[in-house]
């Protein structure tokens, strides 16, 4: 691993445990092992390292997600492709109930950052509609009149499930989510 993707790597890791702004350059460089001349080589401010591993962080969920609802649709549902929803509430809830789980970065950074002109808003913005979007995908075998509607109130659940599991330790929000997606989505098909 490169210098550059060291930082971001050790960055991101204690961006998420720990806060960005509770994460000083000195404890990134400290624990990766990187100078801080070659840290300002790489990256012009800490706002820019931050960026950076919001972006990793983006591309390892949606690889994760894109991943795991393909193996549970398979394991659970025998792949049939209606249920790829409810294959994505239960990639949530293996997330949240792993050891990995310390809540949703994105929401955490665009608390920390909350400006929308915020580049670091922006990311955590631009994250939340790529899921959005991906959630519209599995709502495609529904034929439903407007996708994208409920695609939003999908995410709205999953982000309530998110929040609700790391702040009430409610471990089982996923599933609770899942069956107020079922029920939303019952209604929808009426």
């Amino acid at each position: 691993m490169d210098k550059r993707e060291q930082l971001v790597s050790v960055a991101q890791q204690l961006f998420y445990k720990q806060g960005i702004t509770a994460t000083g350059i000195d404890k990134i460089l400290a624990q990766s092992g990187v100078s801080k001349r070659t840290l300002y080589n790489h990256f012009k401010s800490k706002d820019e390292l931050i960026v950076a591993a919001l972006q990793r962080r983006d591309k390892e969920f949606m690889t994760m997600l894109k991943t795991a609802v393909p193996r549970l649709l398979k394991q659970k549902y025998d792949g049939a492709t209606h249920a790829g929803l409810w294959a994505y509430f239960d990639a949530i809830d293996e997330w949240i109930n792993s050891d990995k789980f310390c809540g949703c970065m994105f929401i955490n950074a665009s608390a920390e950052f909350p400006r929308k002109s915020d580049p670091i808003h922006a990311i955590c913005a631009s994250h939340k509609m790529l899921v959005i979007q991906f959630i519209e995908q599995l709502l495609v075998p529904f034929q439903l009149a407007d996708s994208h509607k409920v695609a939003v109130q999908m995410a709205i659940l999953t982000d309530g499930a998110i929040v609700n599991a790391h702040t009430a330790n409610q471990m089982d929000a996923a599933k609770l989510a899942k069956m107020s997606a079922q029920q939303l989505l019952h209604i929808y098909q009426q």
